[in-house]
């Protein structure tokens, strides 16, 4: 007889993304890690910010993420 799997949450995405009250999905930005001396003080502050997700991954990480909505 075969066990059914059990669904696990994929802890790299659960650590990259946050799941809102509302529901939308909450990233962070590319760019911030190194090379911040060429990049203008707006620029850096705008990149510490939180962007949302967009809705054609929505479906990807919502399927990764199976406890969180």
């Amino acid at each position: 007889m075969r066990r059914a799997r059990t669904q696990k949450t994929r802890k790299a995405v659960a650590k990259r993304f946050k799941i809102t009250g509302s529901g939308k999905i909450m990233r962070r930005r590319m760019g911030k890690r190194h090379l911040l001396a060429s990049k203008s003080p707006k620029r850096r502050r705008l990149l510490g910010s939180p962007a949302v997700l967009d809705d054609t991954d929505r479906k990807k990480i919502l399927e990764c993420l199976p406890f969180s909505h």
